[in-house]
């Protein structure tokens, strides 16, 4: 099994969004049961919140449930935990590291480093924008789900 930890800063818009993006994908690849798939923070901020409602709303168009997800934060047992560590952009990247301690597996990553257009994924908290962080979320787990298929391949 495949186990994916999307992280962001408070984990209610941009780490949810990658989270149920990928159990979309997989699910519509056939592959759910190879996967295990969650989401965390950084920081404490949001936890035990719900999804942003703009993360919501924007989900919901595409027939997307959040339904039951309330902000975790990460602790350093998630990275023995997980195969990939995905963060949304650097200061999450940075974070994550502080809370790991170091990435000797190399499982620490940003989203859209796998992407063919690699760089950080803007946070709607602050840009208001969750059409623009859809649609790089979008295009990060393609890329990533690829990347794990032809690993696998291997």
């Amino acid at each position: 099994m495949i186990k994916i930890l999307f992280i962001c800063h408070g984990n209610i818009c941009r780490s949810p969004m990658a989270e149920f993006v990928m159990k979309d994908l997989v699910e519509k690849e056939g592959l759910a049961e190879e996967f295990f798939i969650a989401s965390s923070a950084t920081s404490r901020e949001e936890i035990g919140n719900p999804v942003h409602h703009g993360t919501r709303n924007k989900l919901a168009q595409y027939g997307i449930s959040t339904k039951g997800k309330y902000a975790v934060q990460m602790t350093k047992k998630d990275y023995n935990a997980y195969d990939y560590l995905i963060g949304m952009e650097q200061w999450n990247i940075q974070n994550i590291l502080k809370i790991v301690g170091s990435d000797p597996k190399k499982k620490v990553h940003r989203l859209l480093d796998f992407s063919e257009n690699p760089r950080d994924i803007a946070d709607p908290w602050y840009t208001g924008d969750f059409d623009r962080t859809y649609e790089d979320v979008l295009e990060g787990c393609k890329a990533l789900l690829n990347h794990i298929l032809k690993e696998n391949q291997k």
